[in-house]
């Protein structure tokens, strides 16, 4: 079930709102606890009923190896209940995920002949699975307790962060769960919970959506593109991938206050980043804090000597890339963010006014130090964003041909918004040779207010700083109507993928 969809806003997320404060007012704790849960695995397998006995065989195998470390009193047992979850977990990842991948490479390599499966990829595993892991790491070093299975199942379900995040910590999301003040509705909660969403849902209808149609195009024909439209394309598809995903945390942030759940924040404006390392301190920022808590400090973190340090880094994007996909395209592209990363941390060049503590050689001014970070992160997506390696390798062609062969207009003409559909009819009946002109203006404008959007504040800070006040009331008005009449658009969200 898409938040951006009419069974999702006037059907299900009414409905689970109602239930929900209805059986906390009459005291009905563990009751509403089973809705909330029942609410979020419809919500989970309105897509394909399989995908539900896969999160419930998860929850179960997880909950098992919980309950069993509470008669564990040795070391030896809780590791063996940790290599136990290690298993089941990435297992259950690897099998859906990597399965195919893995087989295909051996095949390749030592010309064998394994049988492919074609899975199925359960959608938000990767979330959900991470999610579980660390709560069965830290439950069996001790640093957790037992939990009721209700309120575990509610903790791994909560729909607003089960397909695509934030990764939640049980140490962040079961207290909240557990206290009663949270289950008496909070009209200030709720309103920020509306600005949040509708914000958010901005992002992913008006831009995201709109975005994507170009970058489609551009992505299925790479072996035209030129040199602007290879540039364009890749902007485009940076400023999507934001809104898509940035988006859906807002609306996931928002679905909690609703309730009041605090979920994590998962977007602290990167693009303003004006170095590699402080753009990943503001990027997808949960599945960084995942990654340096179970990967980074558990492998020596910064504190086993620099070489060490280079090495625990590497590994930590080299995962993140593998983690977004199974495709040697990820896996590139999260060694480029590795190795940009280790060279911020050589201390070389250091750039003014940034946050970084350690001396650095040489420094540069922050708006030059921008233009490196925002521009490497655009090539790097073209790893990202390609199917294959050799797609990948063909749009860096294609940028640093530094050829024009007009191939920007055939792209643009993609960009058929229906806001624009009177203007557009008025055009082709006065000046049809202008059309294409039109559609380029378009797309600049579009790309024009993205940037622009990106440079104000984020929807964190609007909700903060901004008052509830009659203005910004319009706004959220204007946007949430706006955004529900585009609903008819084709739409879907990248991170669902992964």
């Amino acid at each position: 079930m898409l938040f951006n969809s009419y069974i999702f806003i006037f059907i299900f997320l009414p409905l689970t709102l109602v239930g929900w404060y209805m059986l906390n007012h009459f005291k009905a704790y563990e009751a509403a606890k089973f809705f909330l849960a029942g609410m979020s695995l419809w919500f989970y397998g309105y897509f394909n009923i399989y995908y539900l006995a896969v999160i419930i065989a998860s929850i179960l195998g997880n909950y098992l190896i919980s309950f069993l470390m509470k008669f564990s009193h040795s070391k030896i047992t809780g590791y063996a209940g940790l290599l136990t979850g290690l298993l089941l977990n990435l297992g259950f990842l690897f099998y859906f995920k990597y399965y195919d991948f893995f087989f295909e490479n051996i095949n390749l390599v030592f010309h064998t002949n394994f049988n492919l499966k074609y899975i199925l990829l359960p959608l938000g595993i990767s979330f959900f699975t991470f999610q579980q892991l660390s709560f069965i790491i830290d439950r069996c070093i001790g640093k957790a307790e037992h939990y009721s299975f209700v309120n575990y199942v509610t903790f791994v379900t909560f729909f607003p962060q089960l397909i695509a995040g934030p990764i939640v910590l049980y140490k962040e999301m079961m207290p909240q769960f557990e206290d009663r003040t949270n289950r008496r509705f909070n009209g200030d909660n709720f309103a920020k919970g509306i600005v949040f969403f509708t914000i958010g849902l901005g992002k992913k209808v008006l831009l995201a959506d709109v975005l994507a149609i170009p970058v489609n195009f551009g992505f299925e024909q790479t072996a035209f593109l030129d040199t602007p439209s290879a540039l364009l394309v890749i902007l485009a598809y940076t400023f999507e991938i934001y809104f898509d995903f940035s988006g859906y945390s807002d609306m996931a942030i928002g679905l909690g206050k609703m309730f009041n759940i605090e979920l994590p924040v998962n977007f602290n404006s990167p693009y303003k980043a004006c170095c590699v390392k402080e753009l990943w301190q503001r990027w997808h920022m949960t599945l960084s804090r995942f990654f340096v808590q179970y990967v980074y400090i558990p492998l020596g973190g910064s504190r086993k000597g620099k070489i060490r340090t280079i090495f625990n880094t590497f590994m930590v994007f080299f995962l993140s890339g593998l983690w977004h996909g199974a495709n040697w395209t990820y896996i590139a592209w999260g060694t480029m963010q590795g190795l940009l990363v280790i060279w911020d941390n050589l201390g070389i060049i250091g750039v003014k006014g940034s946050n970084e503590k350690a001396p650095a050689k040489i420094y540069i001014p922050g708006w030059l130090g921008w233009i490196f970070t925002f521009g490497f992160f655009n090539l790097s997506l073209f790893f990202f964003r390609s199917d294959n390696m050799a797609d990948a390798f063909q749009m860096f062609r294609n940028v640093f041909a530094f050829k024009n062969t007009g191939y920007l207009y055939k792209v643009v003409v993609n960009l058929d918004i229906p806001e624009f559909y009177l203007l557009k009819q008025a055009v082709n009946m006065v000046r049809p040779d202008l059309l294409n002109y039109m559609y380029m203006m378009i797309f600049f404008l579009v790309l024009i207010i993205s940037g622009f959007i990106l440079t104000r504040k984020n929807t964190a800070q609007i909700v903060n700083d901004c008052p509830l006040n009659t203005k910004l009331c319009l706004f959220v008005t204007l946007v949430f109507v706006w955004s529900v009449i585009s609903f008819s658009q084709v739409s879907t969200f990248i991170y669902f993928n992964f």
